[in-house]
């Protein structure tokens, strides 16, 4: 085997052992505001502990403010945590706030679920 092609394959294989095992990030900025990855708004609601790696927001409640899921195989990863829901499903968390999205927001940009009842509000970076 050529020396050469040996190193390079090593040197490869390095490269990839070191490679980052976290996904993408789950959400992005715009406007001023944490967005899914398809551009709708993220929300944080009142009633989560920040840190206590649960959501208070279930069944009904869930319905209309649906979690930002997370896969099985995503991991913490800077200010964004995976928390298990009471369903064992997983979901993204923001500086330990559980990110959800409002069931009204229909496009991109909107964010009719910011004040809502005084305790939902706009995930800000």
């Amino acid at each position: 085997m050529n020396t050469s092609f040996s190193a390079s394959l090593a040197a490869l294989s390095m490269l990839v052992a070191c490679a980052s095992p976290y996904a993408a990030s789950p959400a992005m900025t715009q406007m001023g505001v944490l967005t899914n990855p398809a551009g709708m708004t993220l929300y944080v609601f009142d009633k989560d502990a920040a840190g206590s790696g649960k959501s208070v927001c279930n069944g009904e409640c869930a319905q209309k403010w649906p979690p930002l899921t997370a896969a099985a195989s995503d991991q913490t990863s800077g200010d964004y945590a995976v928390i298990t829901r009471d369903d064992g499903s997983m979901q993204w968390s923001f500086k330990g706030k559980p990110l959800y999205r409002w069931f009204k927001d229909q496009k991109p940009g909107d964010m009719t679920g910011d004040g809502v009842n005084n305790v939902w509000h706009t995930a800000k970076p």
